[in-house]
């Protein structure tokens, strides 16, 4: 991580792990942390499905082919991931966008994303 402090999340709270199996974050720390190197803006804490990632890969991201020169093992339905915000925007427009973890979605994301757009797709809070 580039910062020293604390990220925290979209609901202005601490940034929580996303995932750690496999190990995700523009970083690879398991958190969606972002910084100035991270031009993809990688603060999206998604549940990814298999839907998703065909749109994905119909984009142009192929994120189920495994890239070891990348630290990237390749995703399958249920992983979690650090999604690019405006990934998943397009998807959601699209209606394919994947469930996320808001908890543990970056409050960066909320320059490019609506924070009732986000809502719509968490799955942490009751």
């Amino acid at each position: 991580m580039t910062e020293e402090k604390q990220q925290l999340n979209v609901l202005g709270t601490e940034l929580e792990p996303c995932g750690m199996n496999p190990v995700t974050g523009f970083y690879r720390d398991g958190c969606c942390n972002t910084g100035p190197n991270d031009v993809g803006t990688h603060t999206v804490c998604a549940v990814v499905t298999n839907e998703f990632l065909e749109f994905s890969k119909s984009r142009g991201n192929d994120l189920t082919t495994a890239r070891p020169e990348f630290n990237f093992p390749g995703l399958k339905d249920g992983d979690k991931w650090c999604l690019c915000a405006l990934r998943w925007e397009e998807a959601r427009k699209a209606g394919v966008a994947p469930k996320i973890k808001l908890g543990s979605t970056n409050i960066k994301t909320l320059e490019l994303i609506k924070i009732e757009s986000l809502k719509k797709f968490q799955i942490d809070l009751n």
